[in-house]
């Protein structure tokens, strides 16, 4: 489908470098020829394409903003522009790069030792090695410090016991980042620890019965006595900003990704509503509801690519808040929410199969809705922020 000159309203390329729209040009390319007259199918099967991550690796997707070990180095605006290129895909291939590189590439790159980065990090950018991040739990999914998986020193290894549920990637997964409590000294604090498949005690299974991202592997983790080995544990940081700094950098990603599916959905409705004719033979996009849904869409495009395109400038600039990329992921995740509904409404009763992408991306965004932090604890994350008061407790 041809992209509509209108959905850049407000000249937003005029906005990014020559390198920044080189990198979404050709990830866009890869996604109109090798994802989207695929992923309807796999959506269907619920399969993940695994066969993309060799094209994706050769493009510098995975790990894109990290530097050095084989990683493209690329700012968090390109970055941005490319996982919004893949959720104008779908959200399962979006999740696996996000998963793969801000998730998991990111803390052995960060909070690694050298010895973890050169083991880990080229391969995984590589797609070679595929990664997965343990952090919720069964029961402890807003509240990570909840969490009951433990890991007790044992000599030069340490014993992980625990469960971690809805892990993407989990059971095609290599290595896991996972997220664990220990008691060194007397206190308790989380340590992560990178946990190899095949170590005994480490099972993963994936999660059946879902209607939402279907084309992603999602699954159970867990640990019965697993023997993990020193030189597997991140040295560089304890306690939960571990974790909670992983999960910031995802956020801003999936901020500025979303709005690739709230594009795909807006596309498509307005190329079907000017082809459909009814009633008089007029196209449905010539009656004014039907324009008044599109202005409403692209309304919320517009100011979704401007929030995150300002986002992502900021972090490249070393001032970007937790705050802003609350803001962020609240607002553009609710908006492209809300414009595959629309979206769907468009179609009629052709916007319910997968023949068209809004159900399809409806679906999806339901669980980018509630993941990297639910729509509601970002609620409160600017709540008290705006007000000084934590409403957590």
């Amino acid at each position: 489908m041809p992209r509509a000159e209108i959905t850049d309203l407000l000249l937003i390329d005029q906005l990014l470098t020559d390198e920044e729209k080189a990198a979404r040009d050709t990830v866009a390319r890869f996604v109109d020829k090798e994802v989207l007259p695929i992923i309807g199918q796999h959506f269907r099967d619920g399969t993940f394409p695994s066969h993309l991550v060799p094209g994706l690796a050769e493009m510098g997707v995975l790990g894109a903003n990290l530097q050095g070990y084989g990683c493209a180095g690329m700012s968090t605006v390109s970055y941005g522009l490319i996982l919004q290129e893949l959720e104008r895909g779908d959200s399962g291939l979006r999740s696996f790069a996000s998963v793969q590189g801000s998730l998991c590439m990111f803390p052995i790159h960060a909070y690694g030792s050298e010895e973890q980065k050169q083991r880990f990090l080229p391969g995984m950018a590589q797609g070679r090695i595929i990664g997965c991040f343990g952090l919720t739990e069964p029961d402890f999914g807003s509240n990570p410090g909840g969490m009951r998986a433990r890991a007790r020193k044992d000599g030069d290894t340490w014993v992980l016991n625990g469960t971690k549920a809805w892990i993407t990637n989990g059971a095609i997964a290599d290595v896991a980042v996972v997220w664990a409590k220990t008691e060194e000294g007397g206190a308790e604090s989380v340590r992560g620890f990178l946990v190899e498949k095949g170590m005994p005690g480490f099972t993963a299974r994936e999660i059946p019965g879902k209607f939402s991202l279907r084309a992603s592997v999602t699954s159970e983790l867990s640990f019965q006595d697993v023997r993990v080995p020193d030189r597997n544990v991140l040295p560089k940081v304890m306690g939960l900003k571990g974790p909670l700094s992983c999960l910031n950098n995802a956020r801003l990603g999936i901020a500025f990704a979303v709005t690739g599916a709230a594009i795909a959905c807006f596309e498509g409705a307005r190329e079907y509503a000017l082809s459909r004719a009814q009633f008089d033979g007029k196209s449905i996009a010539g009656y004014q509801l039907t324009q008044e849904k599109l202005a409403d869409m692209l309304q919320e495009i517009v100011k979704a690519q401007l929030l995150g395109l300002r986002v992502a400038r900021l972090k490249d600039e070393g001032k970007v808040t937790p705050v802003m990329v609350s803001l962020a992921k609240r607002n553009n995740v609710k908006a492209a929410l809300e414009i595959a509904r629309s979206a769907r409404s468009i179609y009629g009763a052709n916007g319910i199969t997968d023949a068209y992408p809004p159900v399809r991306h409806m679906l999806n965004l339901e669980s980018v809705f509630t993941y990297e932090g639910t729509h509601e604890v970002h609620t409160l994350v600017l709540g008290k922020a705006i007000t000084g008061i934590d409403a957590f407790n």
